[in-house]
């Protein structure tokens, strides 16, 4: 009897630390964020459950007063719950009794309480459960110590003209609605041919039971005319139109219940999405089986996720925030194996989706894996070798990479490859991972990834580095760069705009610098230190070149050089332009200390680099300078964070702790400022103003959960 009992106790320990696991993570991951917190509020389904073609993801607004809670896909529609409660319409936040406060918020999952009347307390779940399937479950409880009657009214909302209800089926409650979607990006359109659906369908249901449901035309305010029963009038109906055919701008389904004092009842929406070329009858059964699904185990996974994530203790909620949606960010821009991408892969954005960043991985996006390693580090991997899978014979690692196969686009009979900034991301995730099968494999990739930039990037064989034919993308900076672009405005053709691939650019060359420094501390971590002593030399080699030929006495700087005299002209173009490259040399640690100095006083200078929000690409002080974030890709003036983390990884190992902490505390400053303002990410940022436009949710903007971490370590 006595063995029983402790092989019972002991059977039982893993399930109680478990639990005692899971609270801890729930507590830790609990945020409790009002409207004007810097929460990340886009969602996306598991990786498990996502698809790369026909997938929704959402951005949720609680913070808006003039709308209901609301979640909107990009180019997909709205969708969201409009209240009545003893014949009193609630419509917008802005009504409510108490406004909703997010006490968790995970990637494809938010969990929000509010209340939208007095004594009506409601805990609502939204849950992207697949790229197809997205629900909003209500808990509303009466705390009050008087019955109410509560309708809810979930509406899908389409801002175009093309809604068509099909039918309205009974059994499940739902309705059939197609519509058209558009491929068209202001930044780059999507392409039909790969498998983007623009013909849709909507299978919009409500569970337990639909009371009436409804189809409108005209704008979401006149729906609270349609729900408002007039008190004066003979003809007072409490039912929707039933309108089942025909063209509309929105559709309602109506739910409602009587609740006691005490009394729970639980409402549940869903909306399904799908191209009209596949089966609407398995999408509905899908539905149907999901309708009394138990949340707490995605919850639970969830909360898993963030389990090996370093826990800190924030002392700014702010900063805690952010940290967590980094995390949110790039998981949710993740995808599972398909195509020829036999690892999972990311695209940049989920929400909005568009062209260019849809669907393959480029070196300079996979810096995030820098973050998401510490997440998921067998992803992380996974990602990494996407890369090493489709690596060419030669050793080149194209432009991009994913589902399908490599792009290398090739110019003037050359392929195009990125910024190689491959062996640091490898290296990084090592330090995480430990996976020795993992470096093996990361160091052969990346040993003749750098062969082939020798022989295909220092073309003249003069020890530093040219970029390709197709520099205008390779280079990563891509728009108003004022050394590489010819024109103010890039009007003039590719051959004619680009000259990077005319000069010895300072960029390239510290990033194989810096390729060769990590490829000697693989070879060391895996006892090849002979090897490790080659990668050293050759990176010293490099190193003594950039400082003969690229530092200017007179400016105390460094810059790129033309290729075929080594001077600080080209043409009639002085190429001596202080942008953000040339604080590389810290990072790629090429700057003799007296010269880290001299670069660590033009850093903090403000009237040129030292702004608000961060490092600009350019000099204030340079003539095409902007700090106008108006468009995608602008080099001249916006801040990019992950550059920015470049100069911050610099500034410390050389020592400059506290320069490199304030620079951390600008680029926090710059991300909570626009997460308050409007809950996303961005590509770029102003470095002098809070007001930008440039493509939102990009995944790179994950390194701040980098720079929280090495923070915390260099307390």
């Amino acid at each position: 009897m006595r063995r029983l009992f402790f092989v019972f106790c002991f059977s039982f320990l893993p399930f109680y630390f478990f639990g005692q696991s899971f609270q801890v993570l729930s507590d830790y991951l609990k945020i409790d964020a009002s409207a004007n917190d810097p929460l990340y509020t886009t969602y996306a389904a598991a990786m498990s459950r996502s698809r790369l073609y026909g997938d929704k993801a959402y951005k949720m607004d609680y913070y808006s007063d003039c709308r209901p809670v609301s979640y909107s896909s990009d180019q997909g529609g709205t969708i969201y719950c409009v209240w009545k409660v003893d014949g009193v319409v609630i419509s917008r936040i802005g009504e409510y009794h108490q406004k909703p406060v997010v006490r968790y918020s995970f990637p494809d999952m938010a969990v929000l309480e509010y209340e939208p009347f007095n004594g009506i307390h409601v805990k609502e779940t939204f849950f992207v459960y697949s790229s197809t399937i997205t629900m909003v479950d209500m808990e509303i409880r009466n705390t009050d110590r008087i019955p109410h009657e509560i309708a809810v009214y979930p509406v899908l909302e389409w801002e175009k003209d093309s809604l068509e209800i099909i039918n309205y089926q009974s059994d499940p409650g739902c309705y059939i609605t197609h519509r058209y979607e558009t491929p068209y990006r202001l930044i780059s359109s999507l392409k039909t041919e790969y498998g983007y659906p623009t013909h849709t369908r909507d299978v919009f249901a409500a569970f337990p039971q639909i009371y009436s449901y409804g189809g409108y035309t005209g704008t979401p305010a006149d729906f609270y005319n349609s729900i408002k029963i007039d008190f004066y009038t003979d003809k007072r109906i409490d039912s929707l139109n039933l309108k089942s055919s025909g063209f509309v701008d929105y559709i309602a389904l109506h739910l409602k219940k009587r609740l006691k004092p005490g009394e729970t009842v639980n409402f549940r929406y869903f909306r399904g999405v799908q191209d009209q070329k596949e089966n609407a009858d398995n999408l509905m059964k899908e539905i149907s089986g999901l309708k009394d699904l138990f949340l707490k185990t995605y919850f639970e996974d969830d909360l898993v996720l963030y389990e090996k994530i370093p826990k800190i203790r924030f002392q700014k909620k702010d900063e805690k925030l952010a940290y967590i949606g980094a995390f949110n960010l790039v998981r949710g821009c993740m995808y599972p194996a398909s195509g020829k991408a036999k690892y999972n892969f990311y695209a940049f954005s989920r929400n909005p989706i568009w062209g260019w960043g849809h669907g393959h991985q480029v070196l300079h996006e996979s810096l995030s894996m820098l973050a998401y390693a510490y997440m998921d580090p067998t992803s992380a991997e996974g990602s990494q070798r996407i890369y090493m899978d489709q690596q060419d014979s030669t050793g080149l690692i194209a432009y991009r990479h994913g589902p399908r196969g490599k792009q290398d686009y090739p110019h003037k009979n050359m392929p195009t490859t990125s910024a190689p900034f491959y062996s640091w991301i490898n290296w990084e995730v090592y330090n995480v991972s430990k996976d020795k099968d993992f470096l093996k494999d990361a160091y052969k990739s990346g040993c003749r990834y750098v062969d082939w930039l020798y022989k295909n990037r220092d073309t003249d064989h003069d020890g530093t580095f040219e970029w390709g034919p197709y520099g205008i993308i390779e280079n990563v900076r891509d728009w108003y760069n004022a050394v590489f672009q010819v024109s103010a405005e890039r009007y003039l053709d590719i051959d004619k705009e680009d000259i990077s691939d005319e000069l010895e650019c300072l960029d390239l060359t510290l990033m194989v610098v810096n390729e060769e420094h990590c490829l000697a501390s693989m070879a060391r971590e895996l006892g090849k230190n002979d090897e490790a002593a080659i990668w050293r030399h050759k990176a010293d080699d490099i190193v003594s070149l950039v400082n003969q030929r690229m530092w200017d006495d007179s400016t105390n700087f460094y810059y790129s050089v033309n290729k075929k005299d080594h001077s600080f002209r080209f043409m009639t173009r002085d190429l001596r332009r202080q942008e953000i490259i040339g604080f590389l040399a810290l990072w790629a640690q090429a700057a003799p200390p007296d010269r880290a100095k001299k670069l660590v006083d033009a850093l903090t200078d403000t009237t040129r680099f030292w702004r608000k929000y961060g490092i600009p690409t350019l000099s204030a002080e340079d003539v095409w300078y902007s700090p106008y974030v108006d468009y995608c890709c602008k080099w001249n003036g916006p801040v990019w964070l992950l550059w920015n983390y470049m100069v911050y990884d610099g500034l410390n190992k050389y020592g400059y702790k506290e320069q490199a902490h304030q620079l951390a505390q600008k680029m926090i400053i710059c991300v909570t400022t626009q997460l308050k303002k409007n809950h996303n990410y961005w590509e770029s940022y102003s470095p002098d103003n809070d007001v930008l436009n440039s493509p939102s949710n990009y995944i790179w903007d994950s390194i701040i959960a980098k720079l929280l971490i090495d923070e915390n370590k260099n307390k």
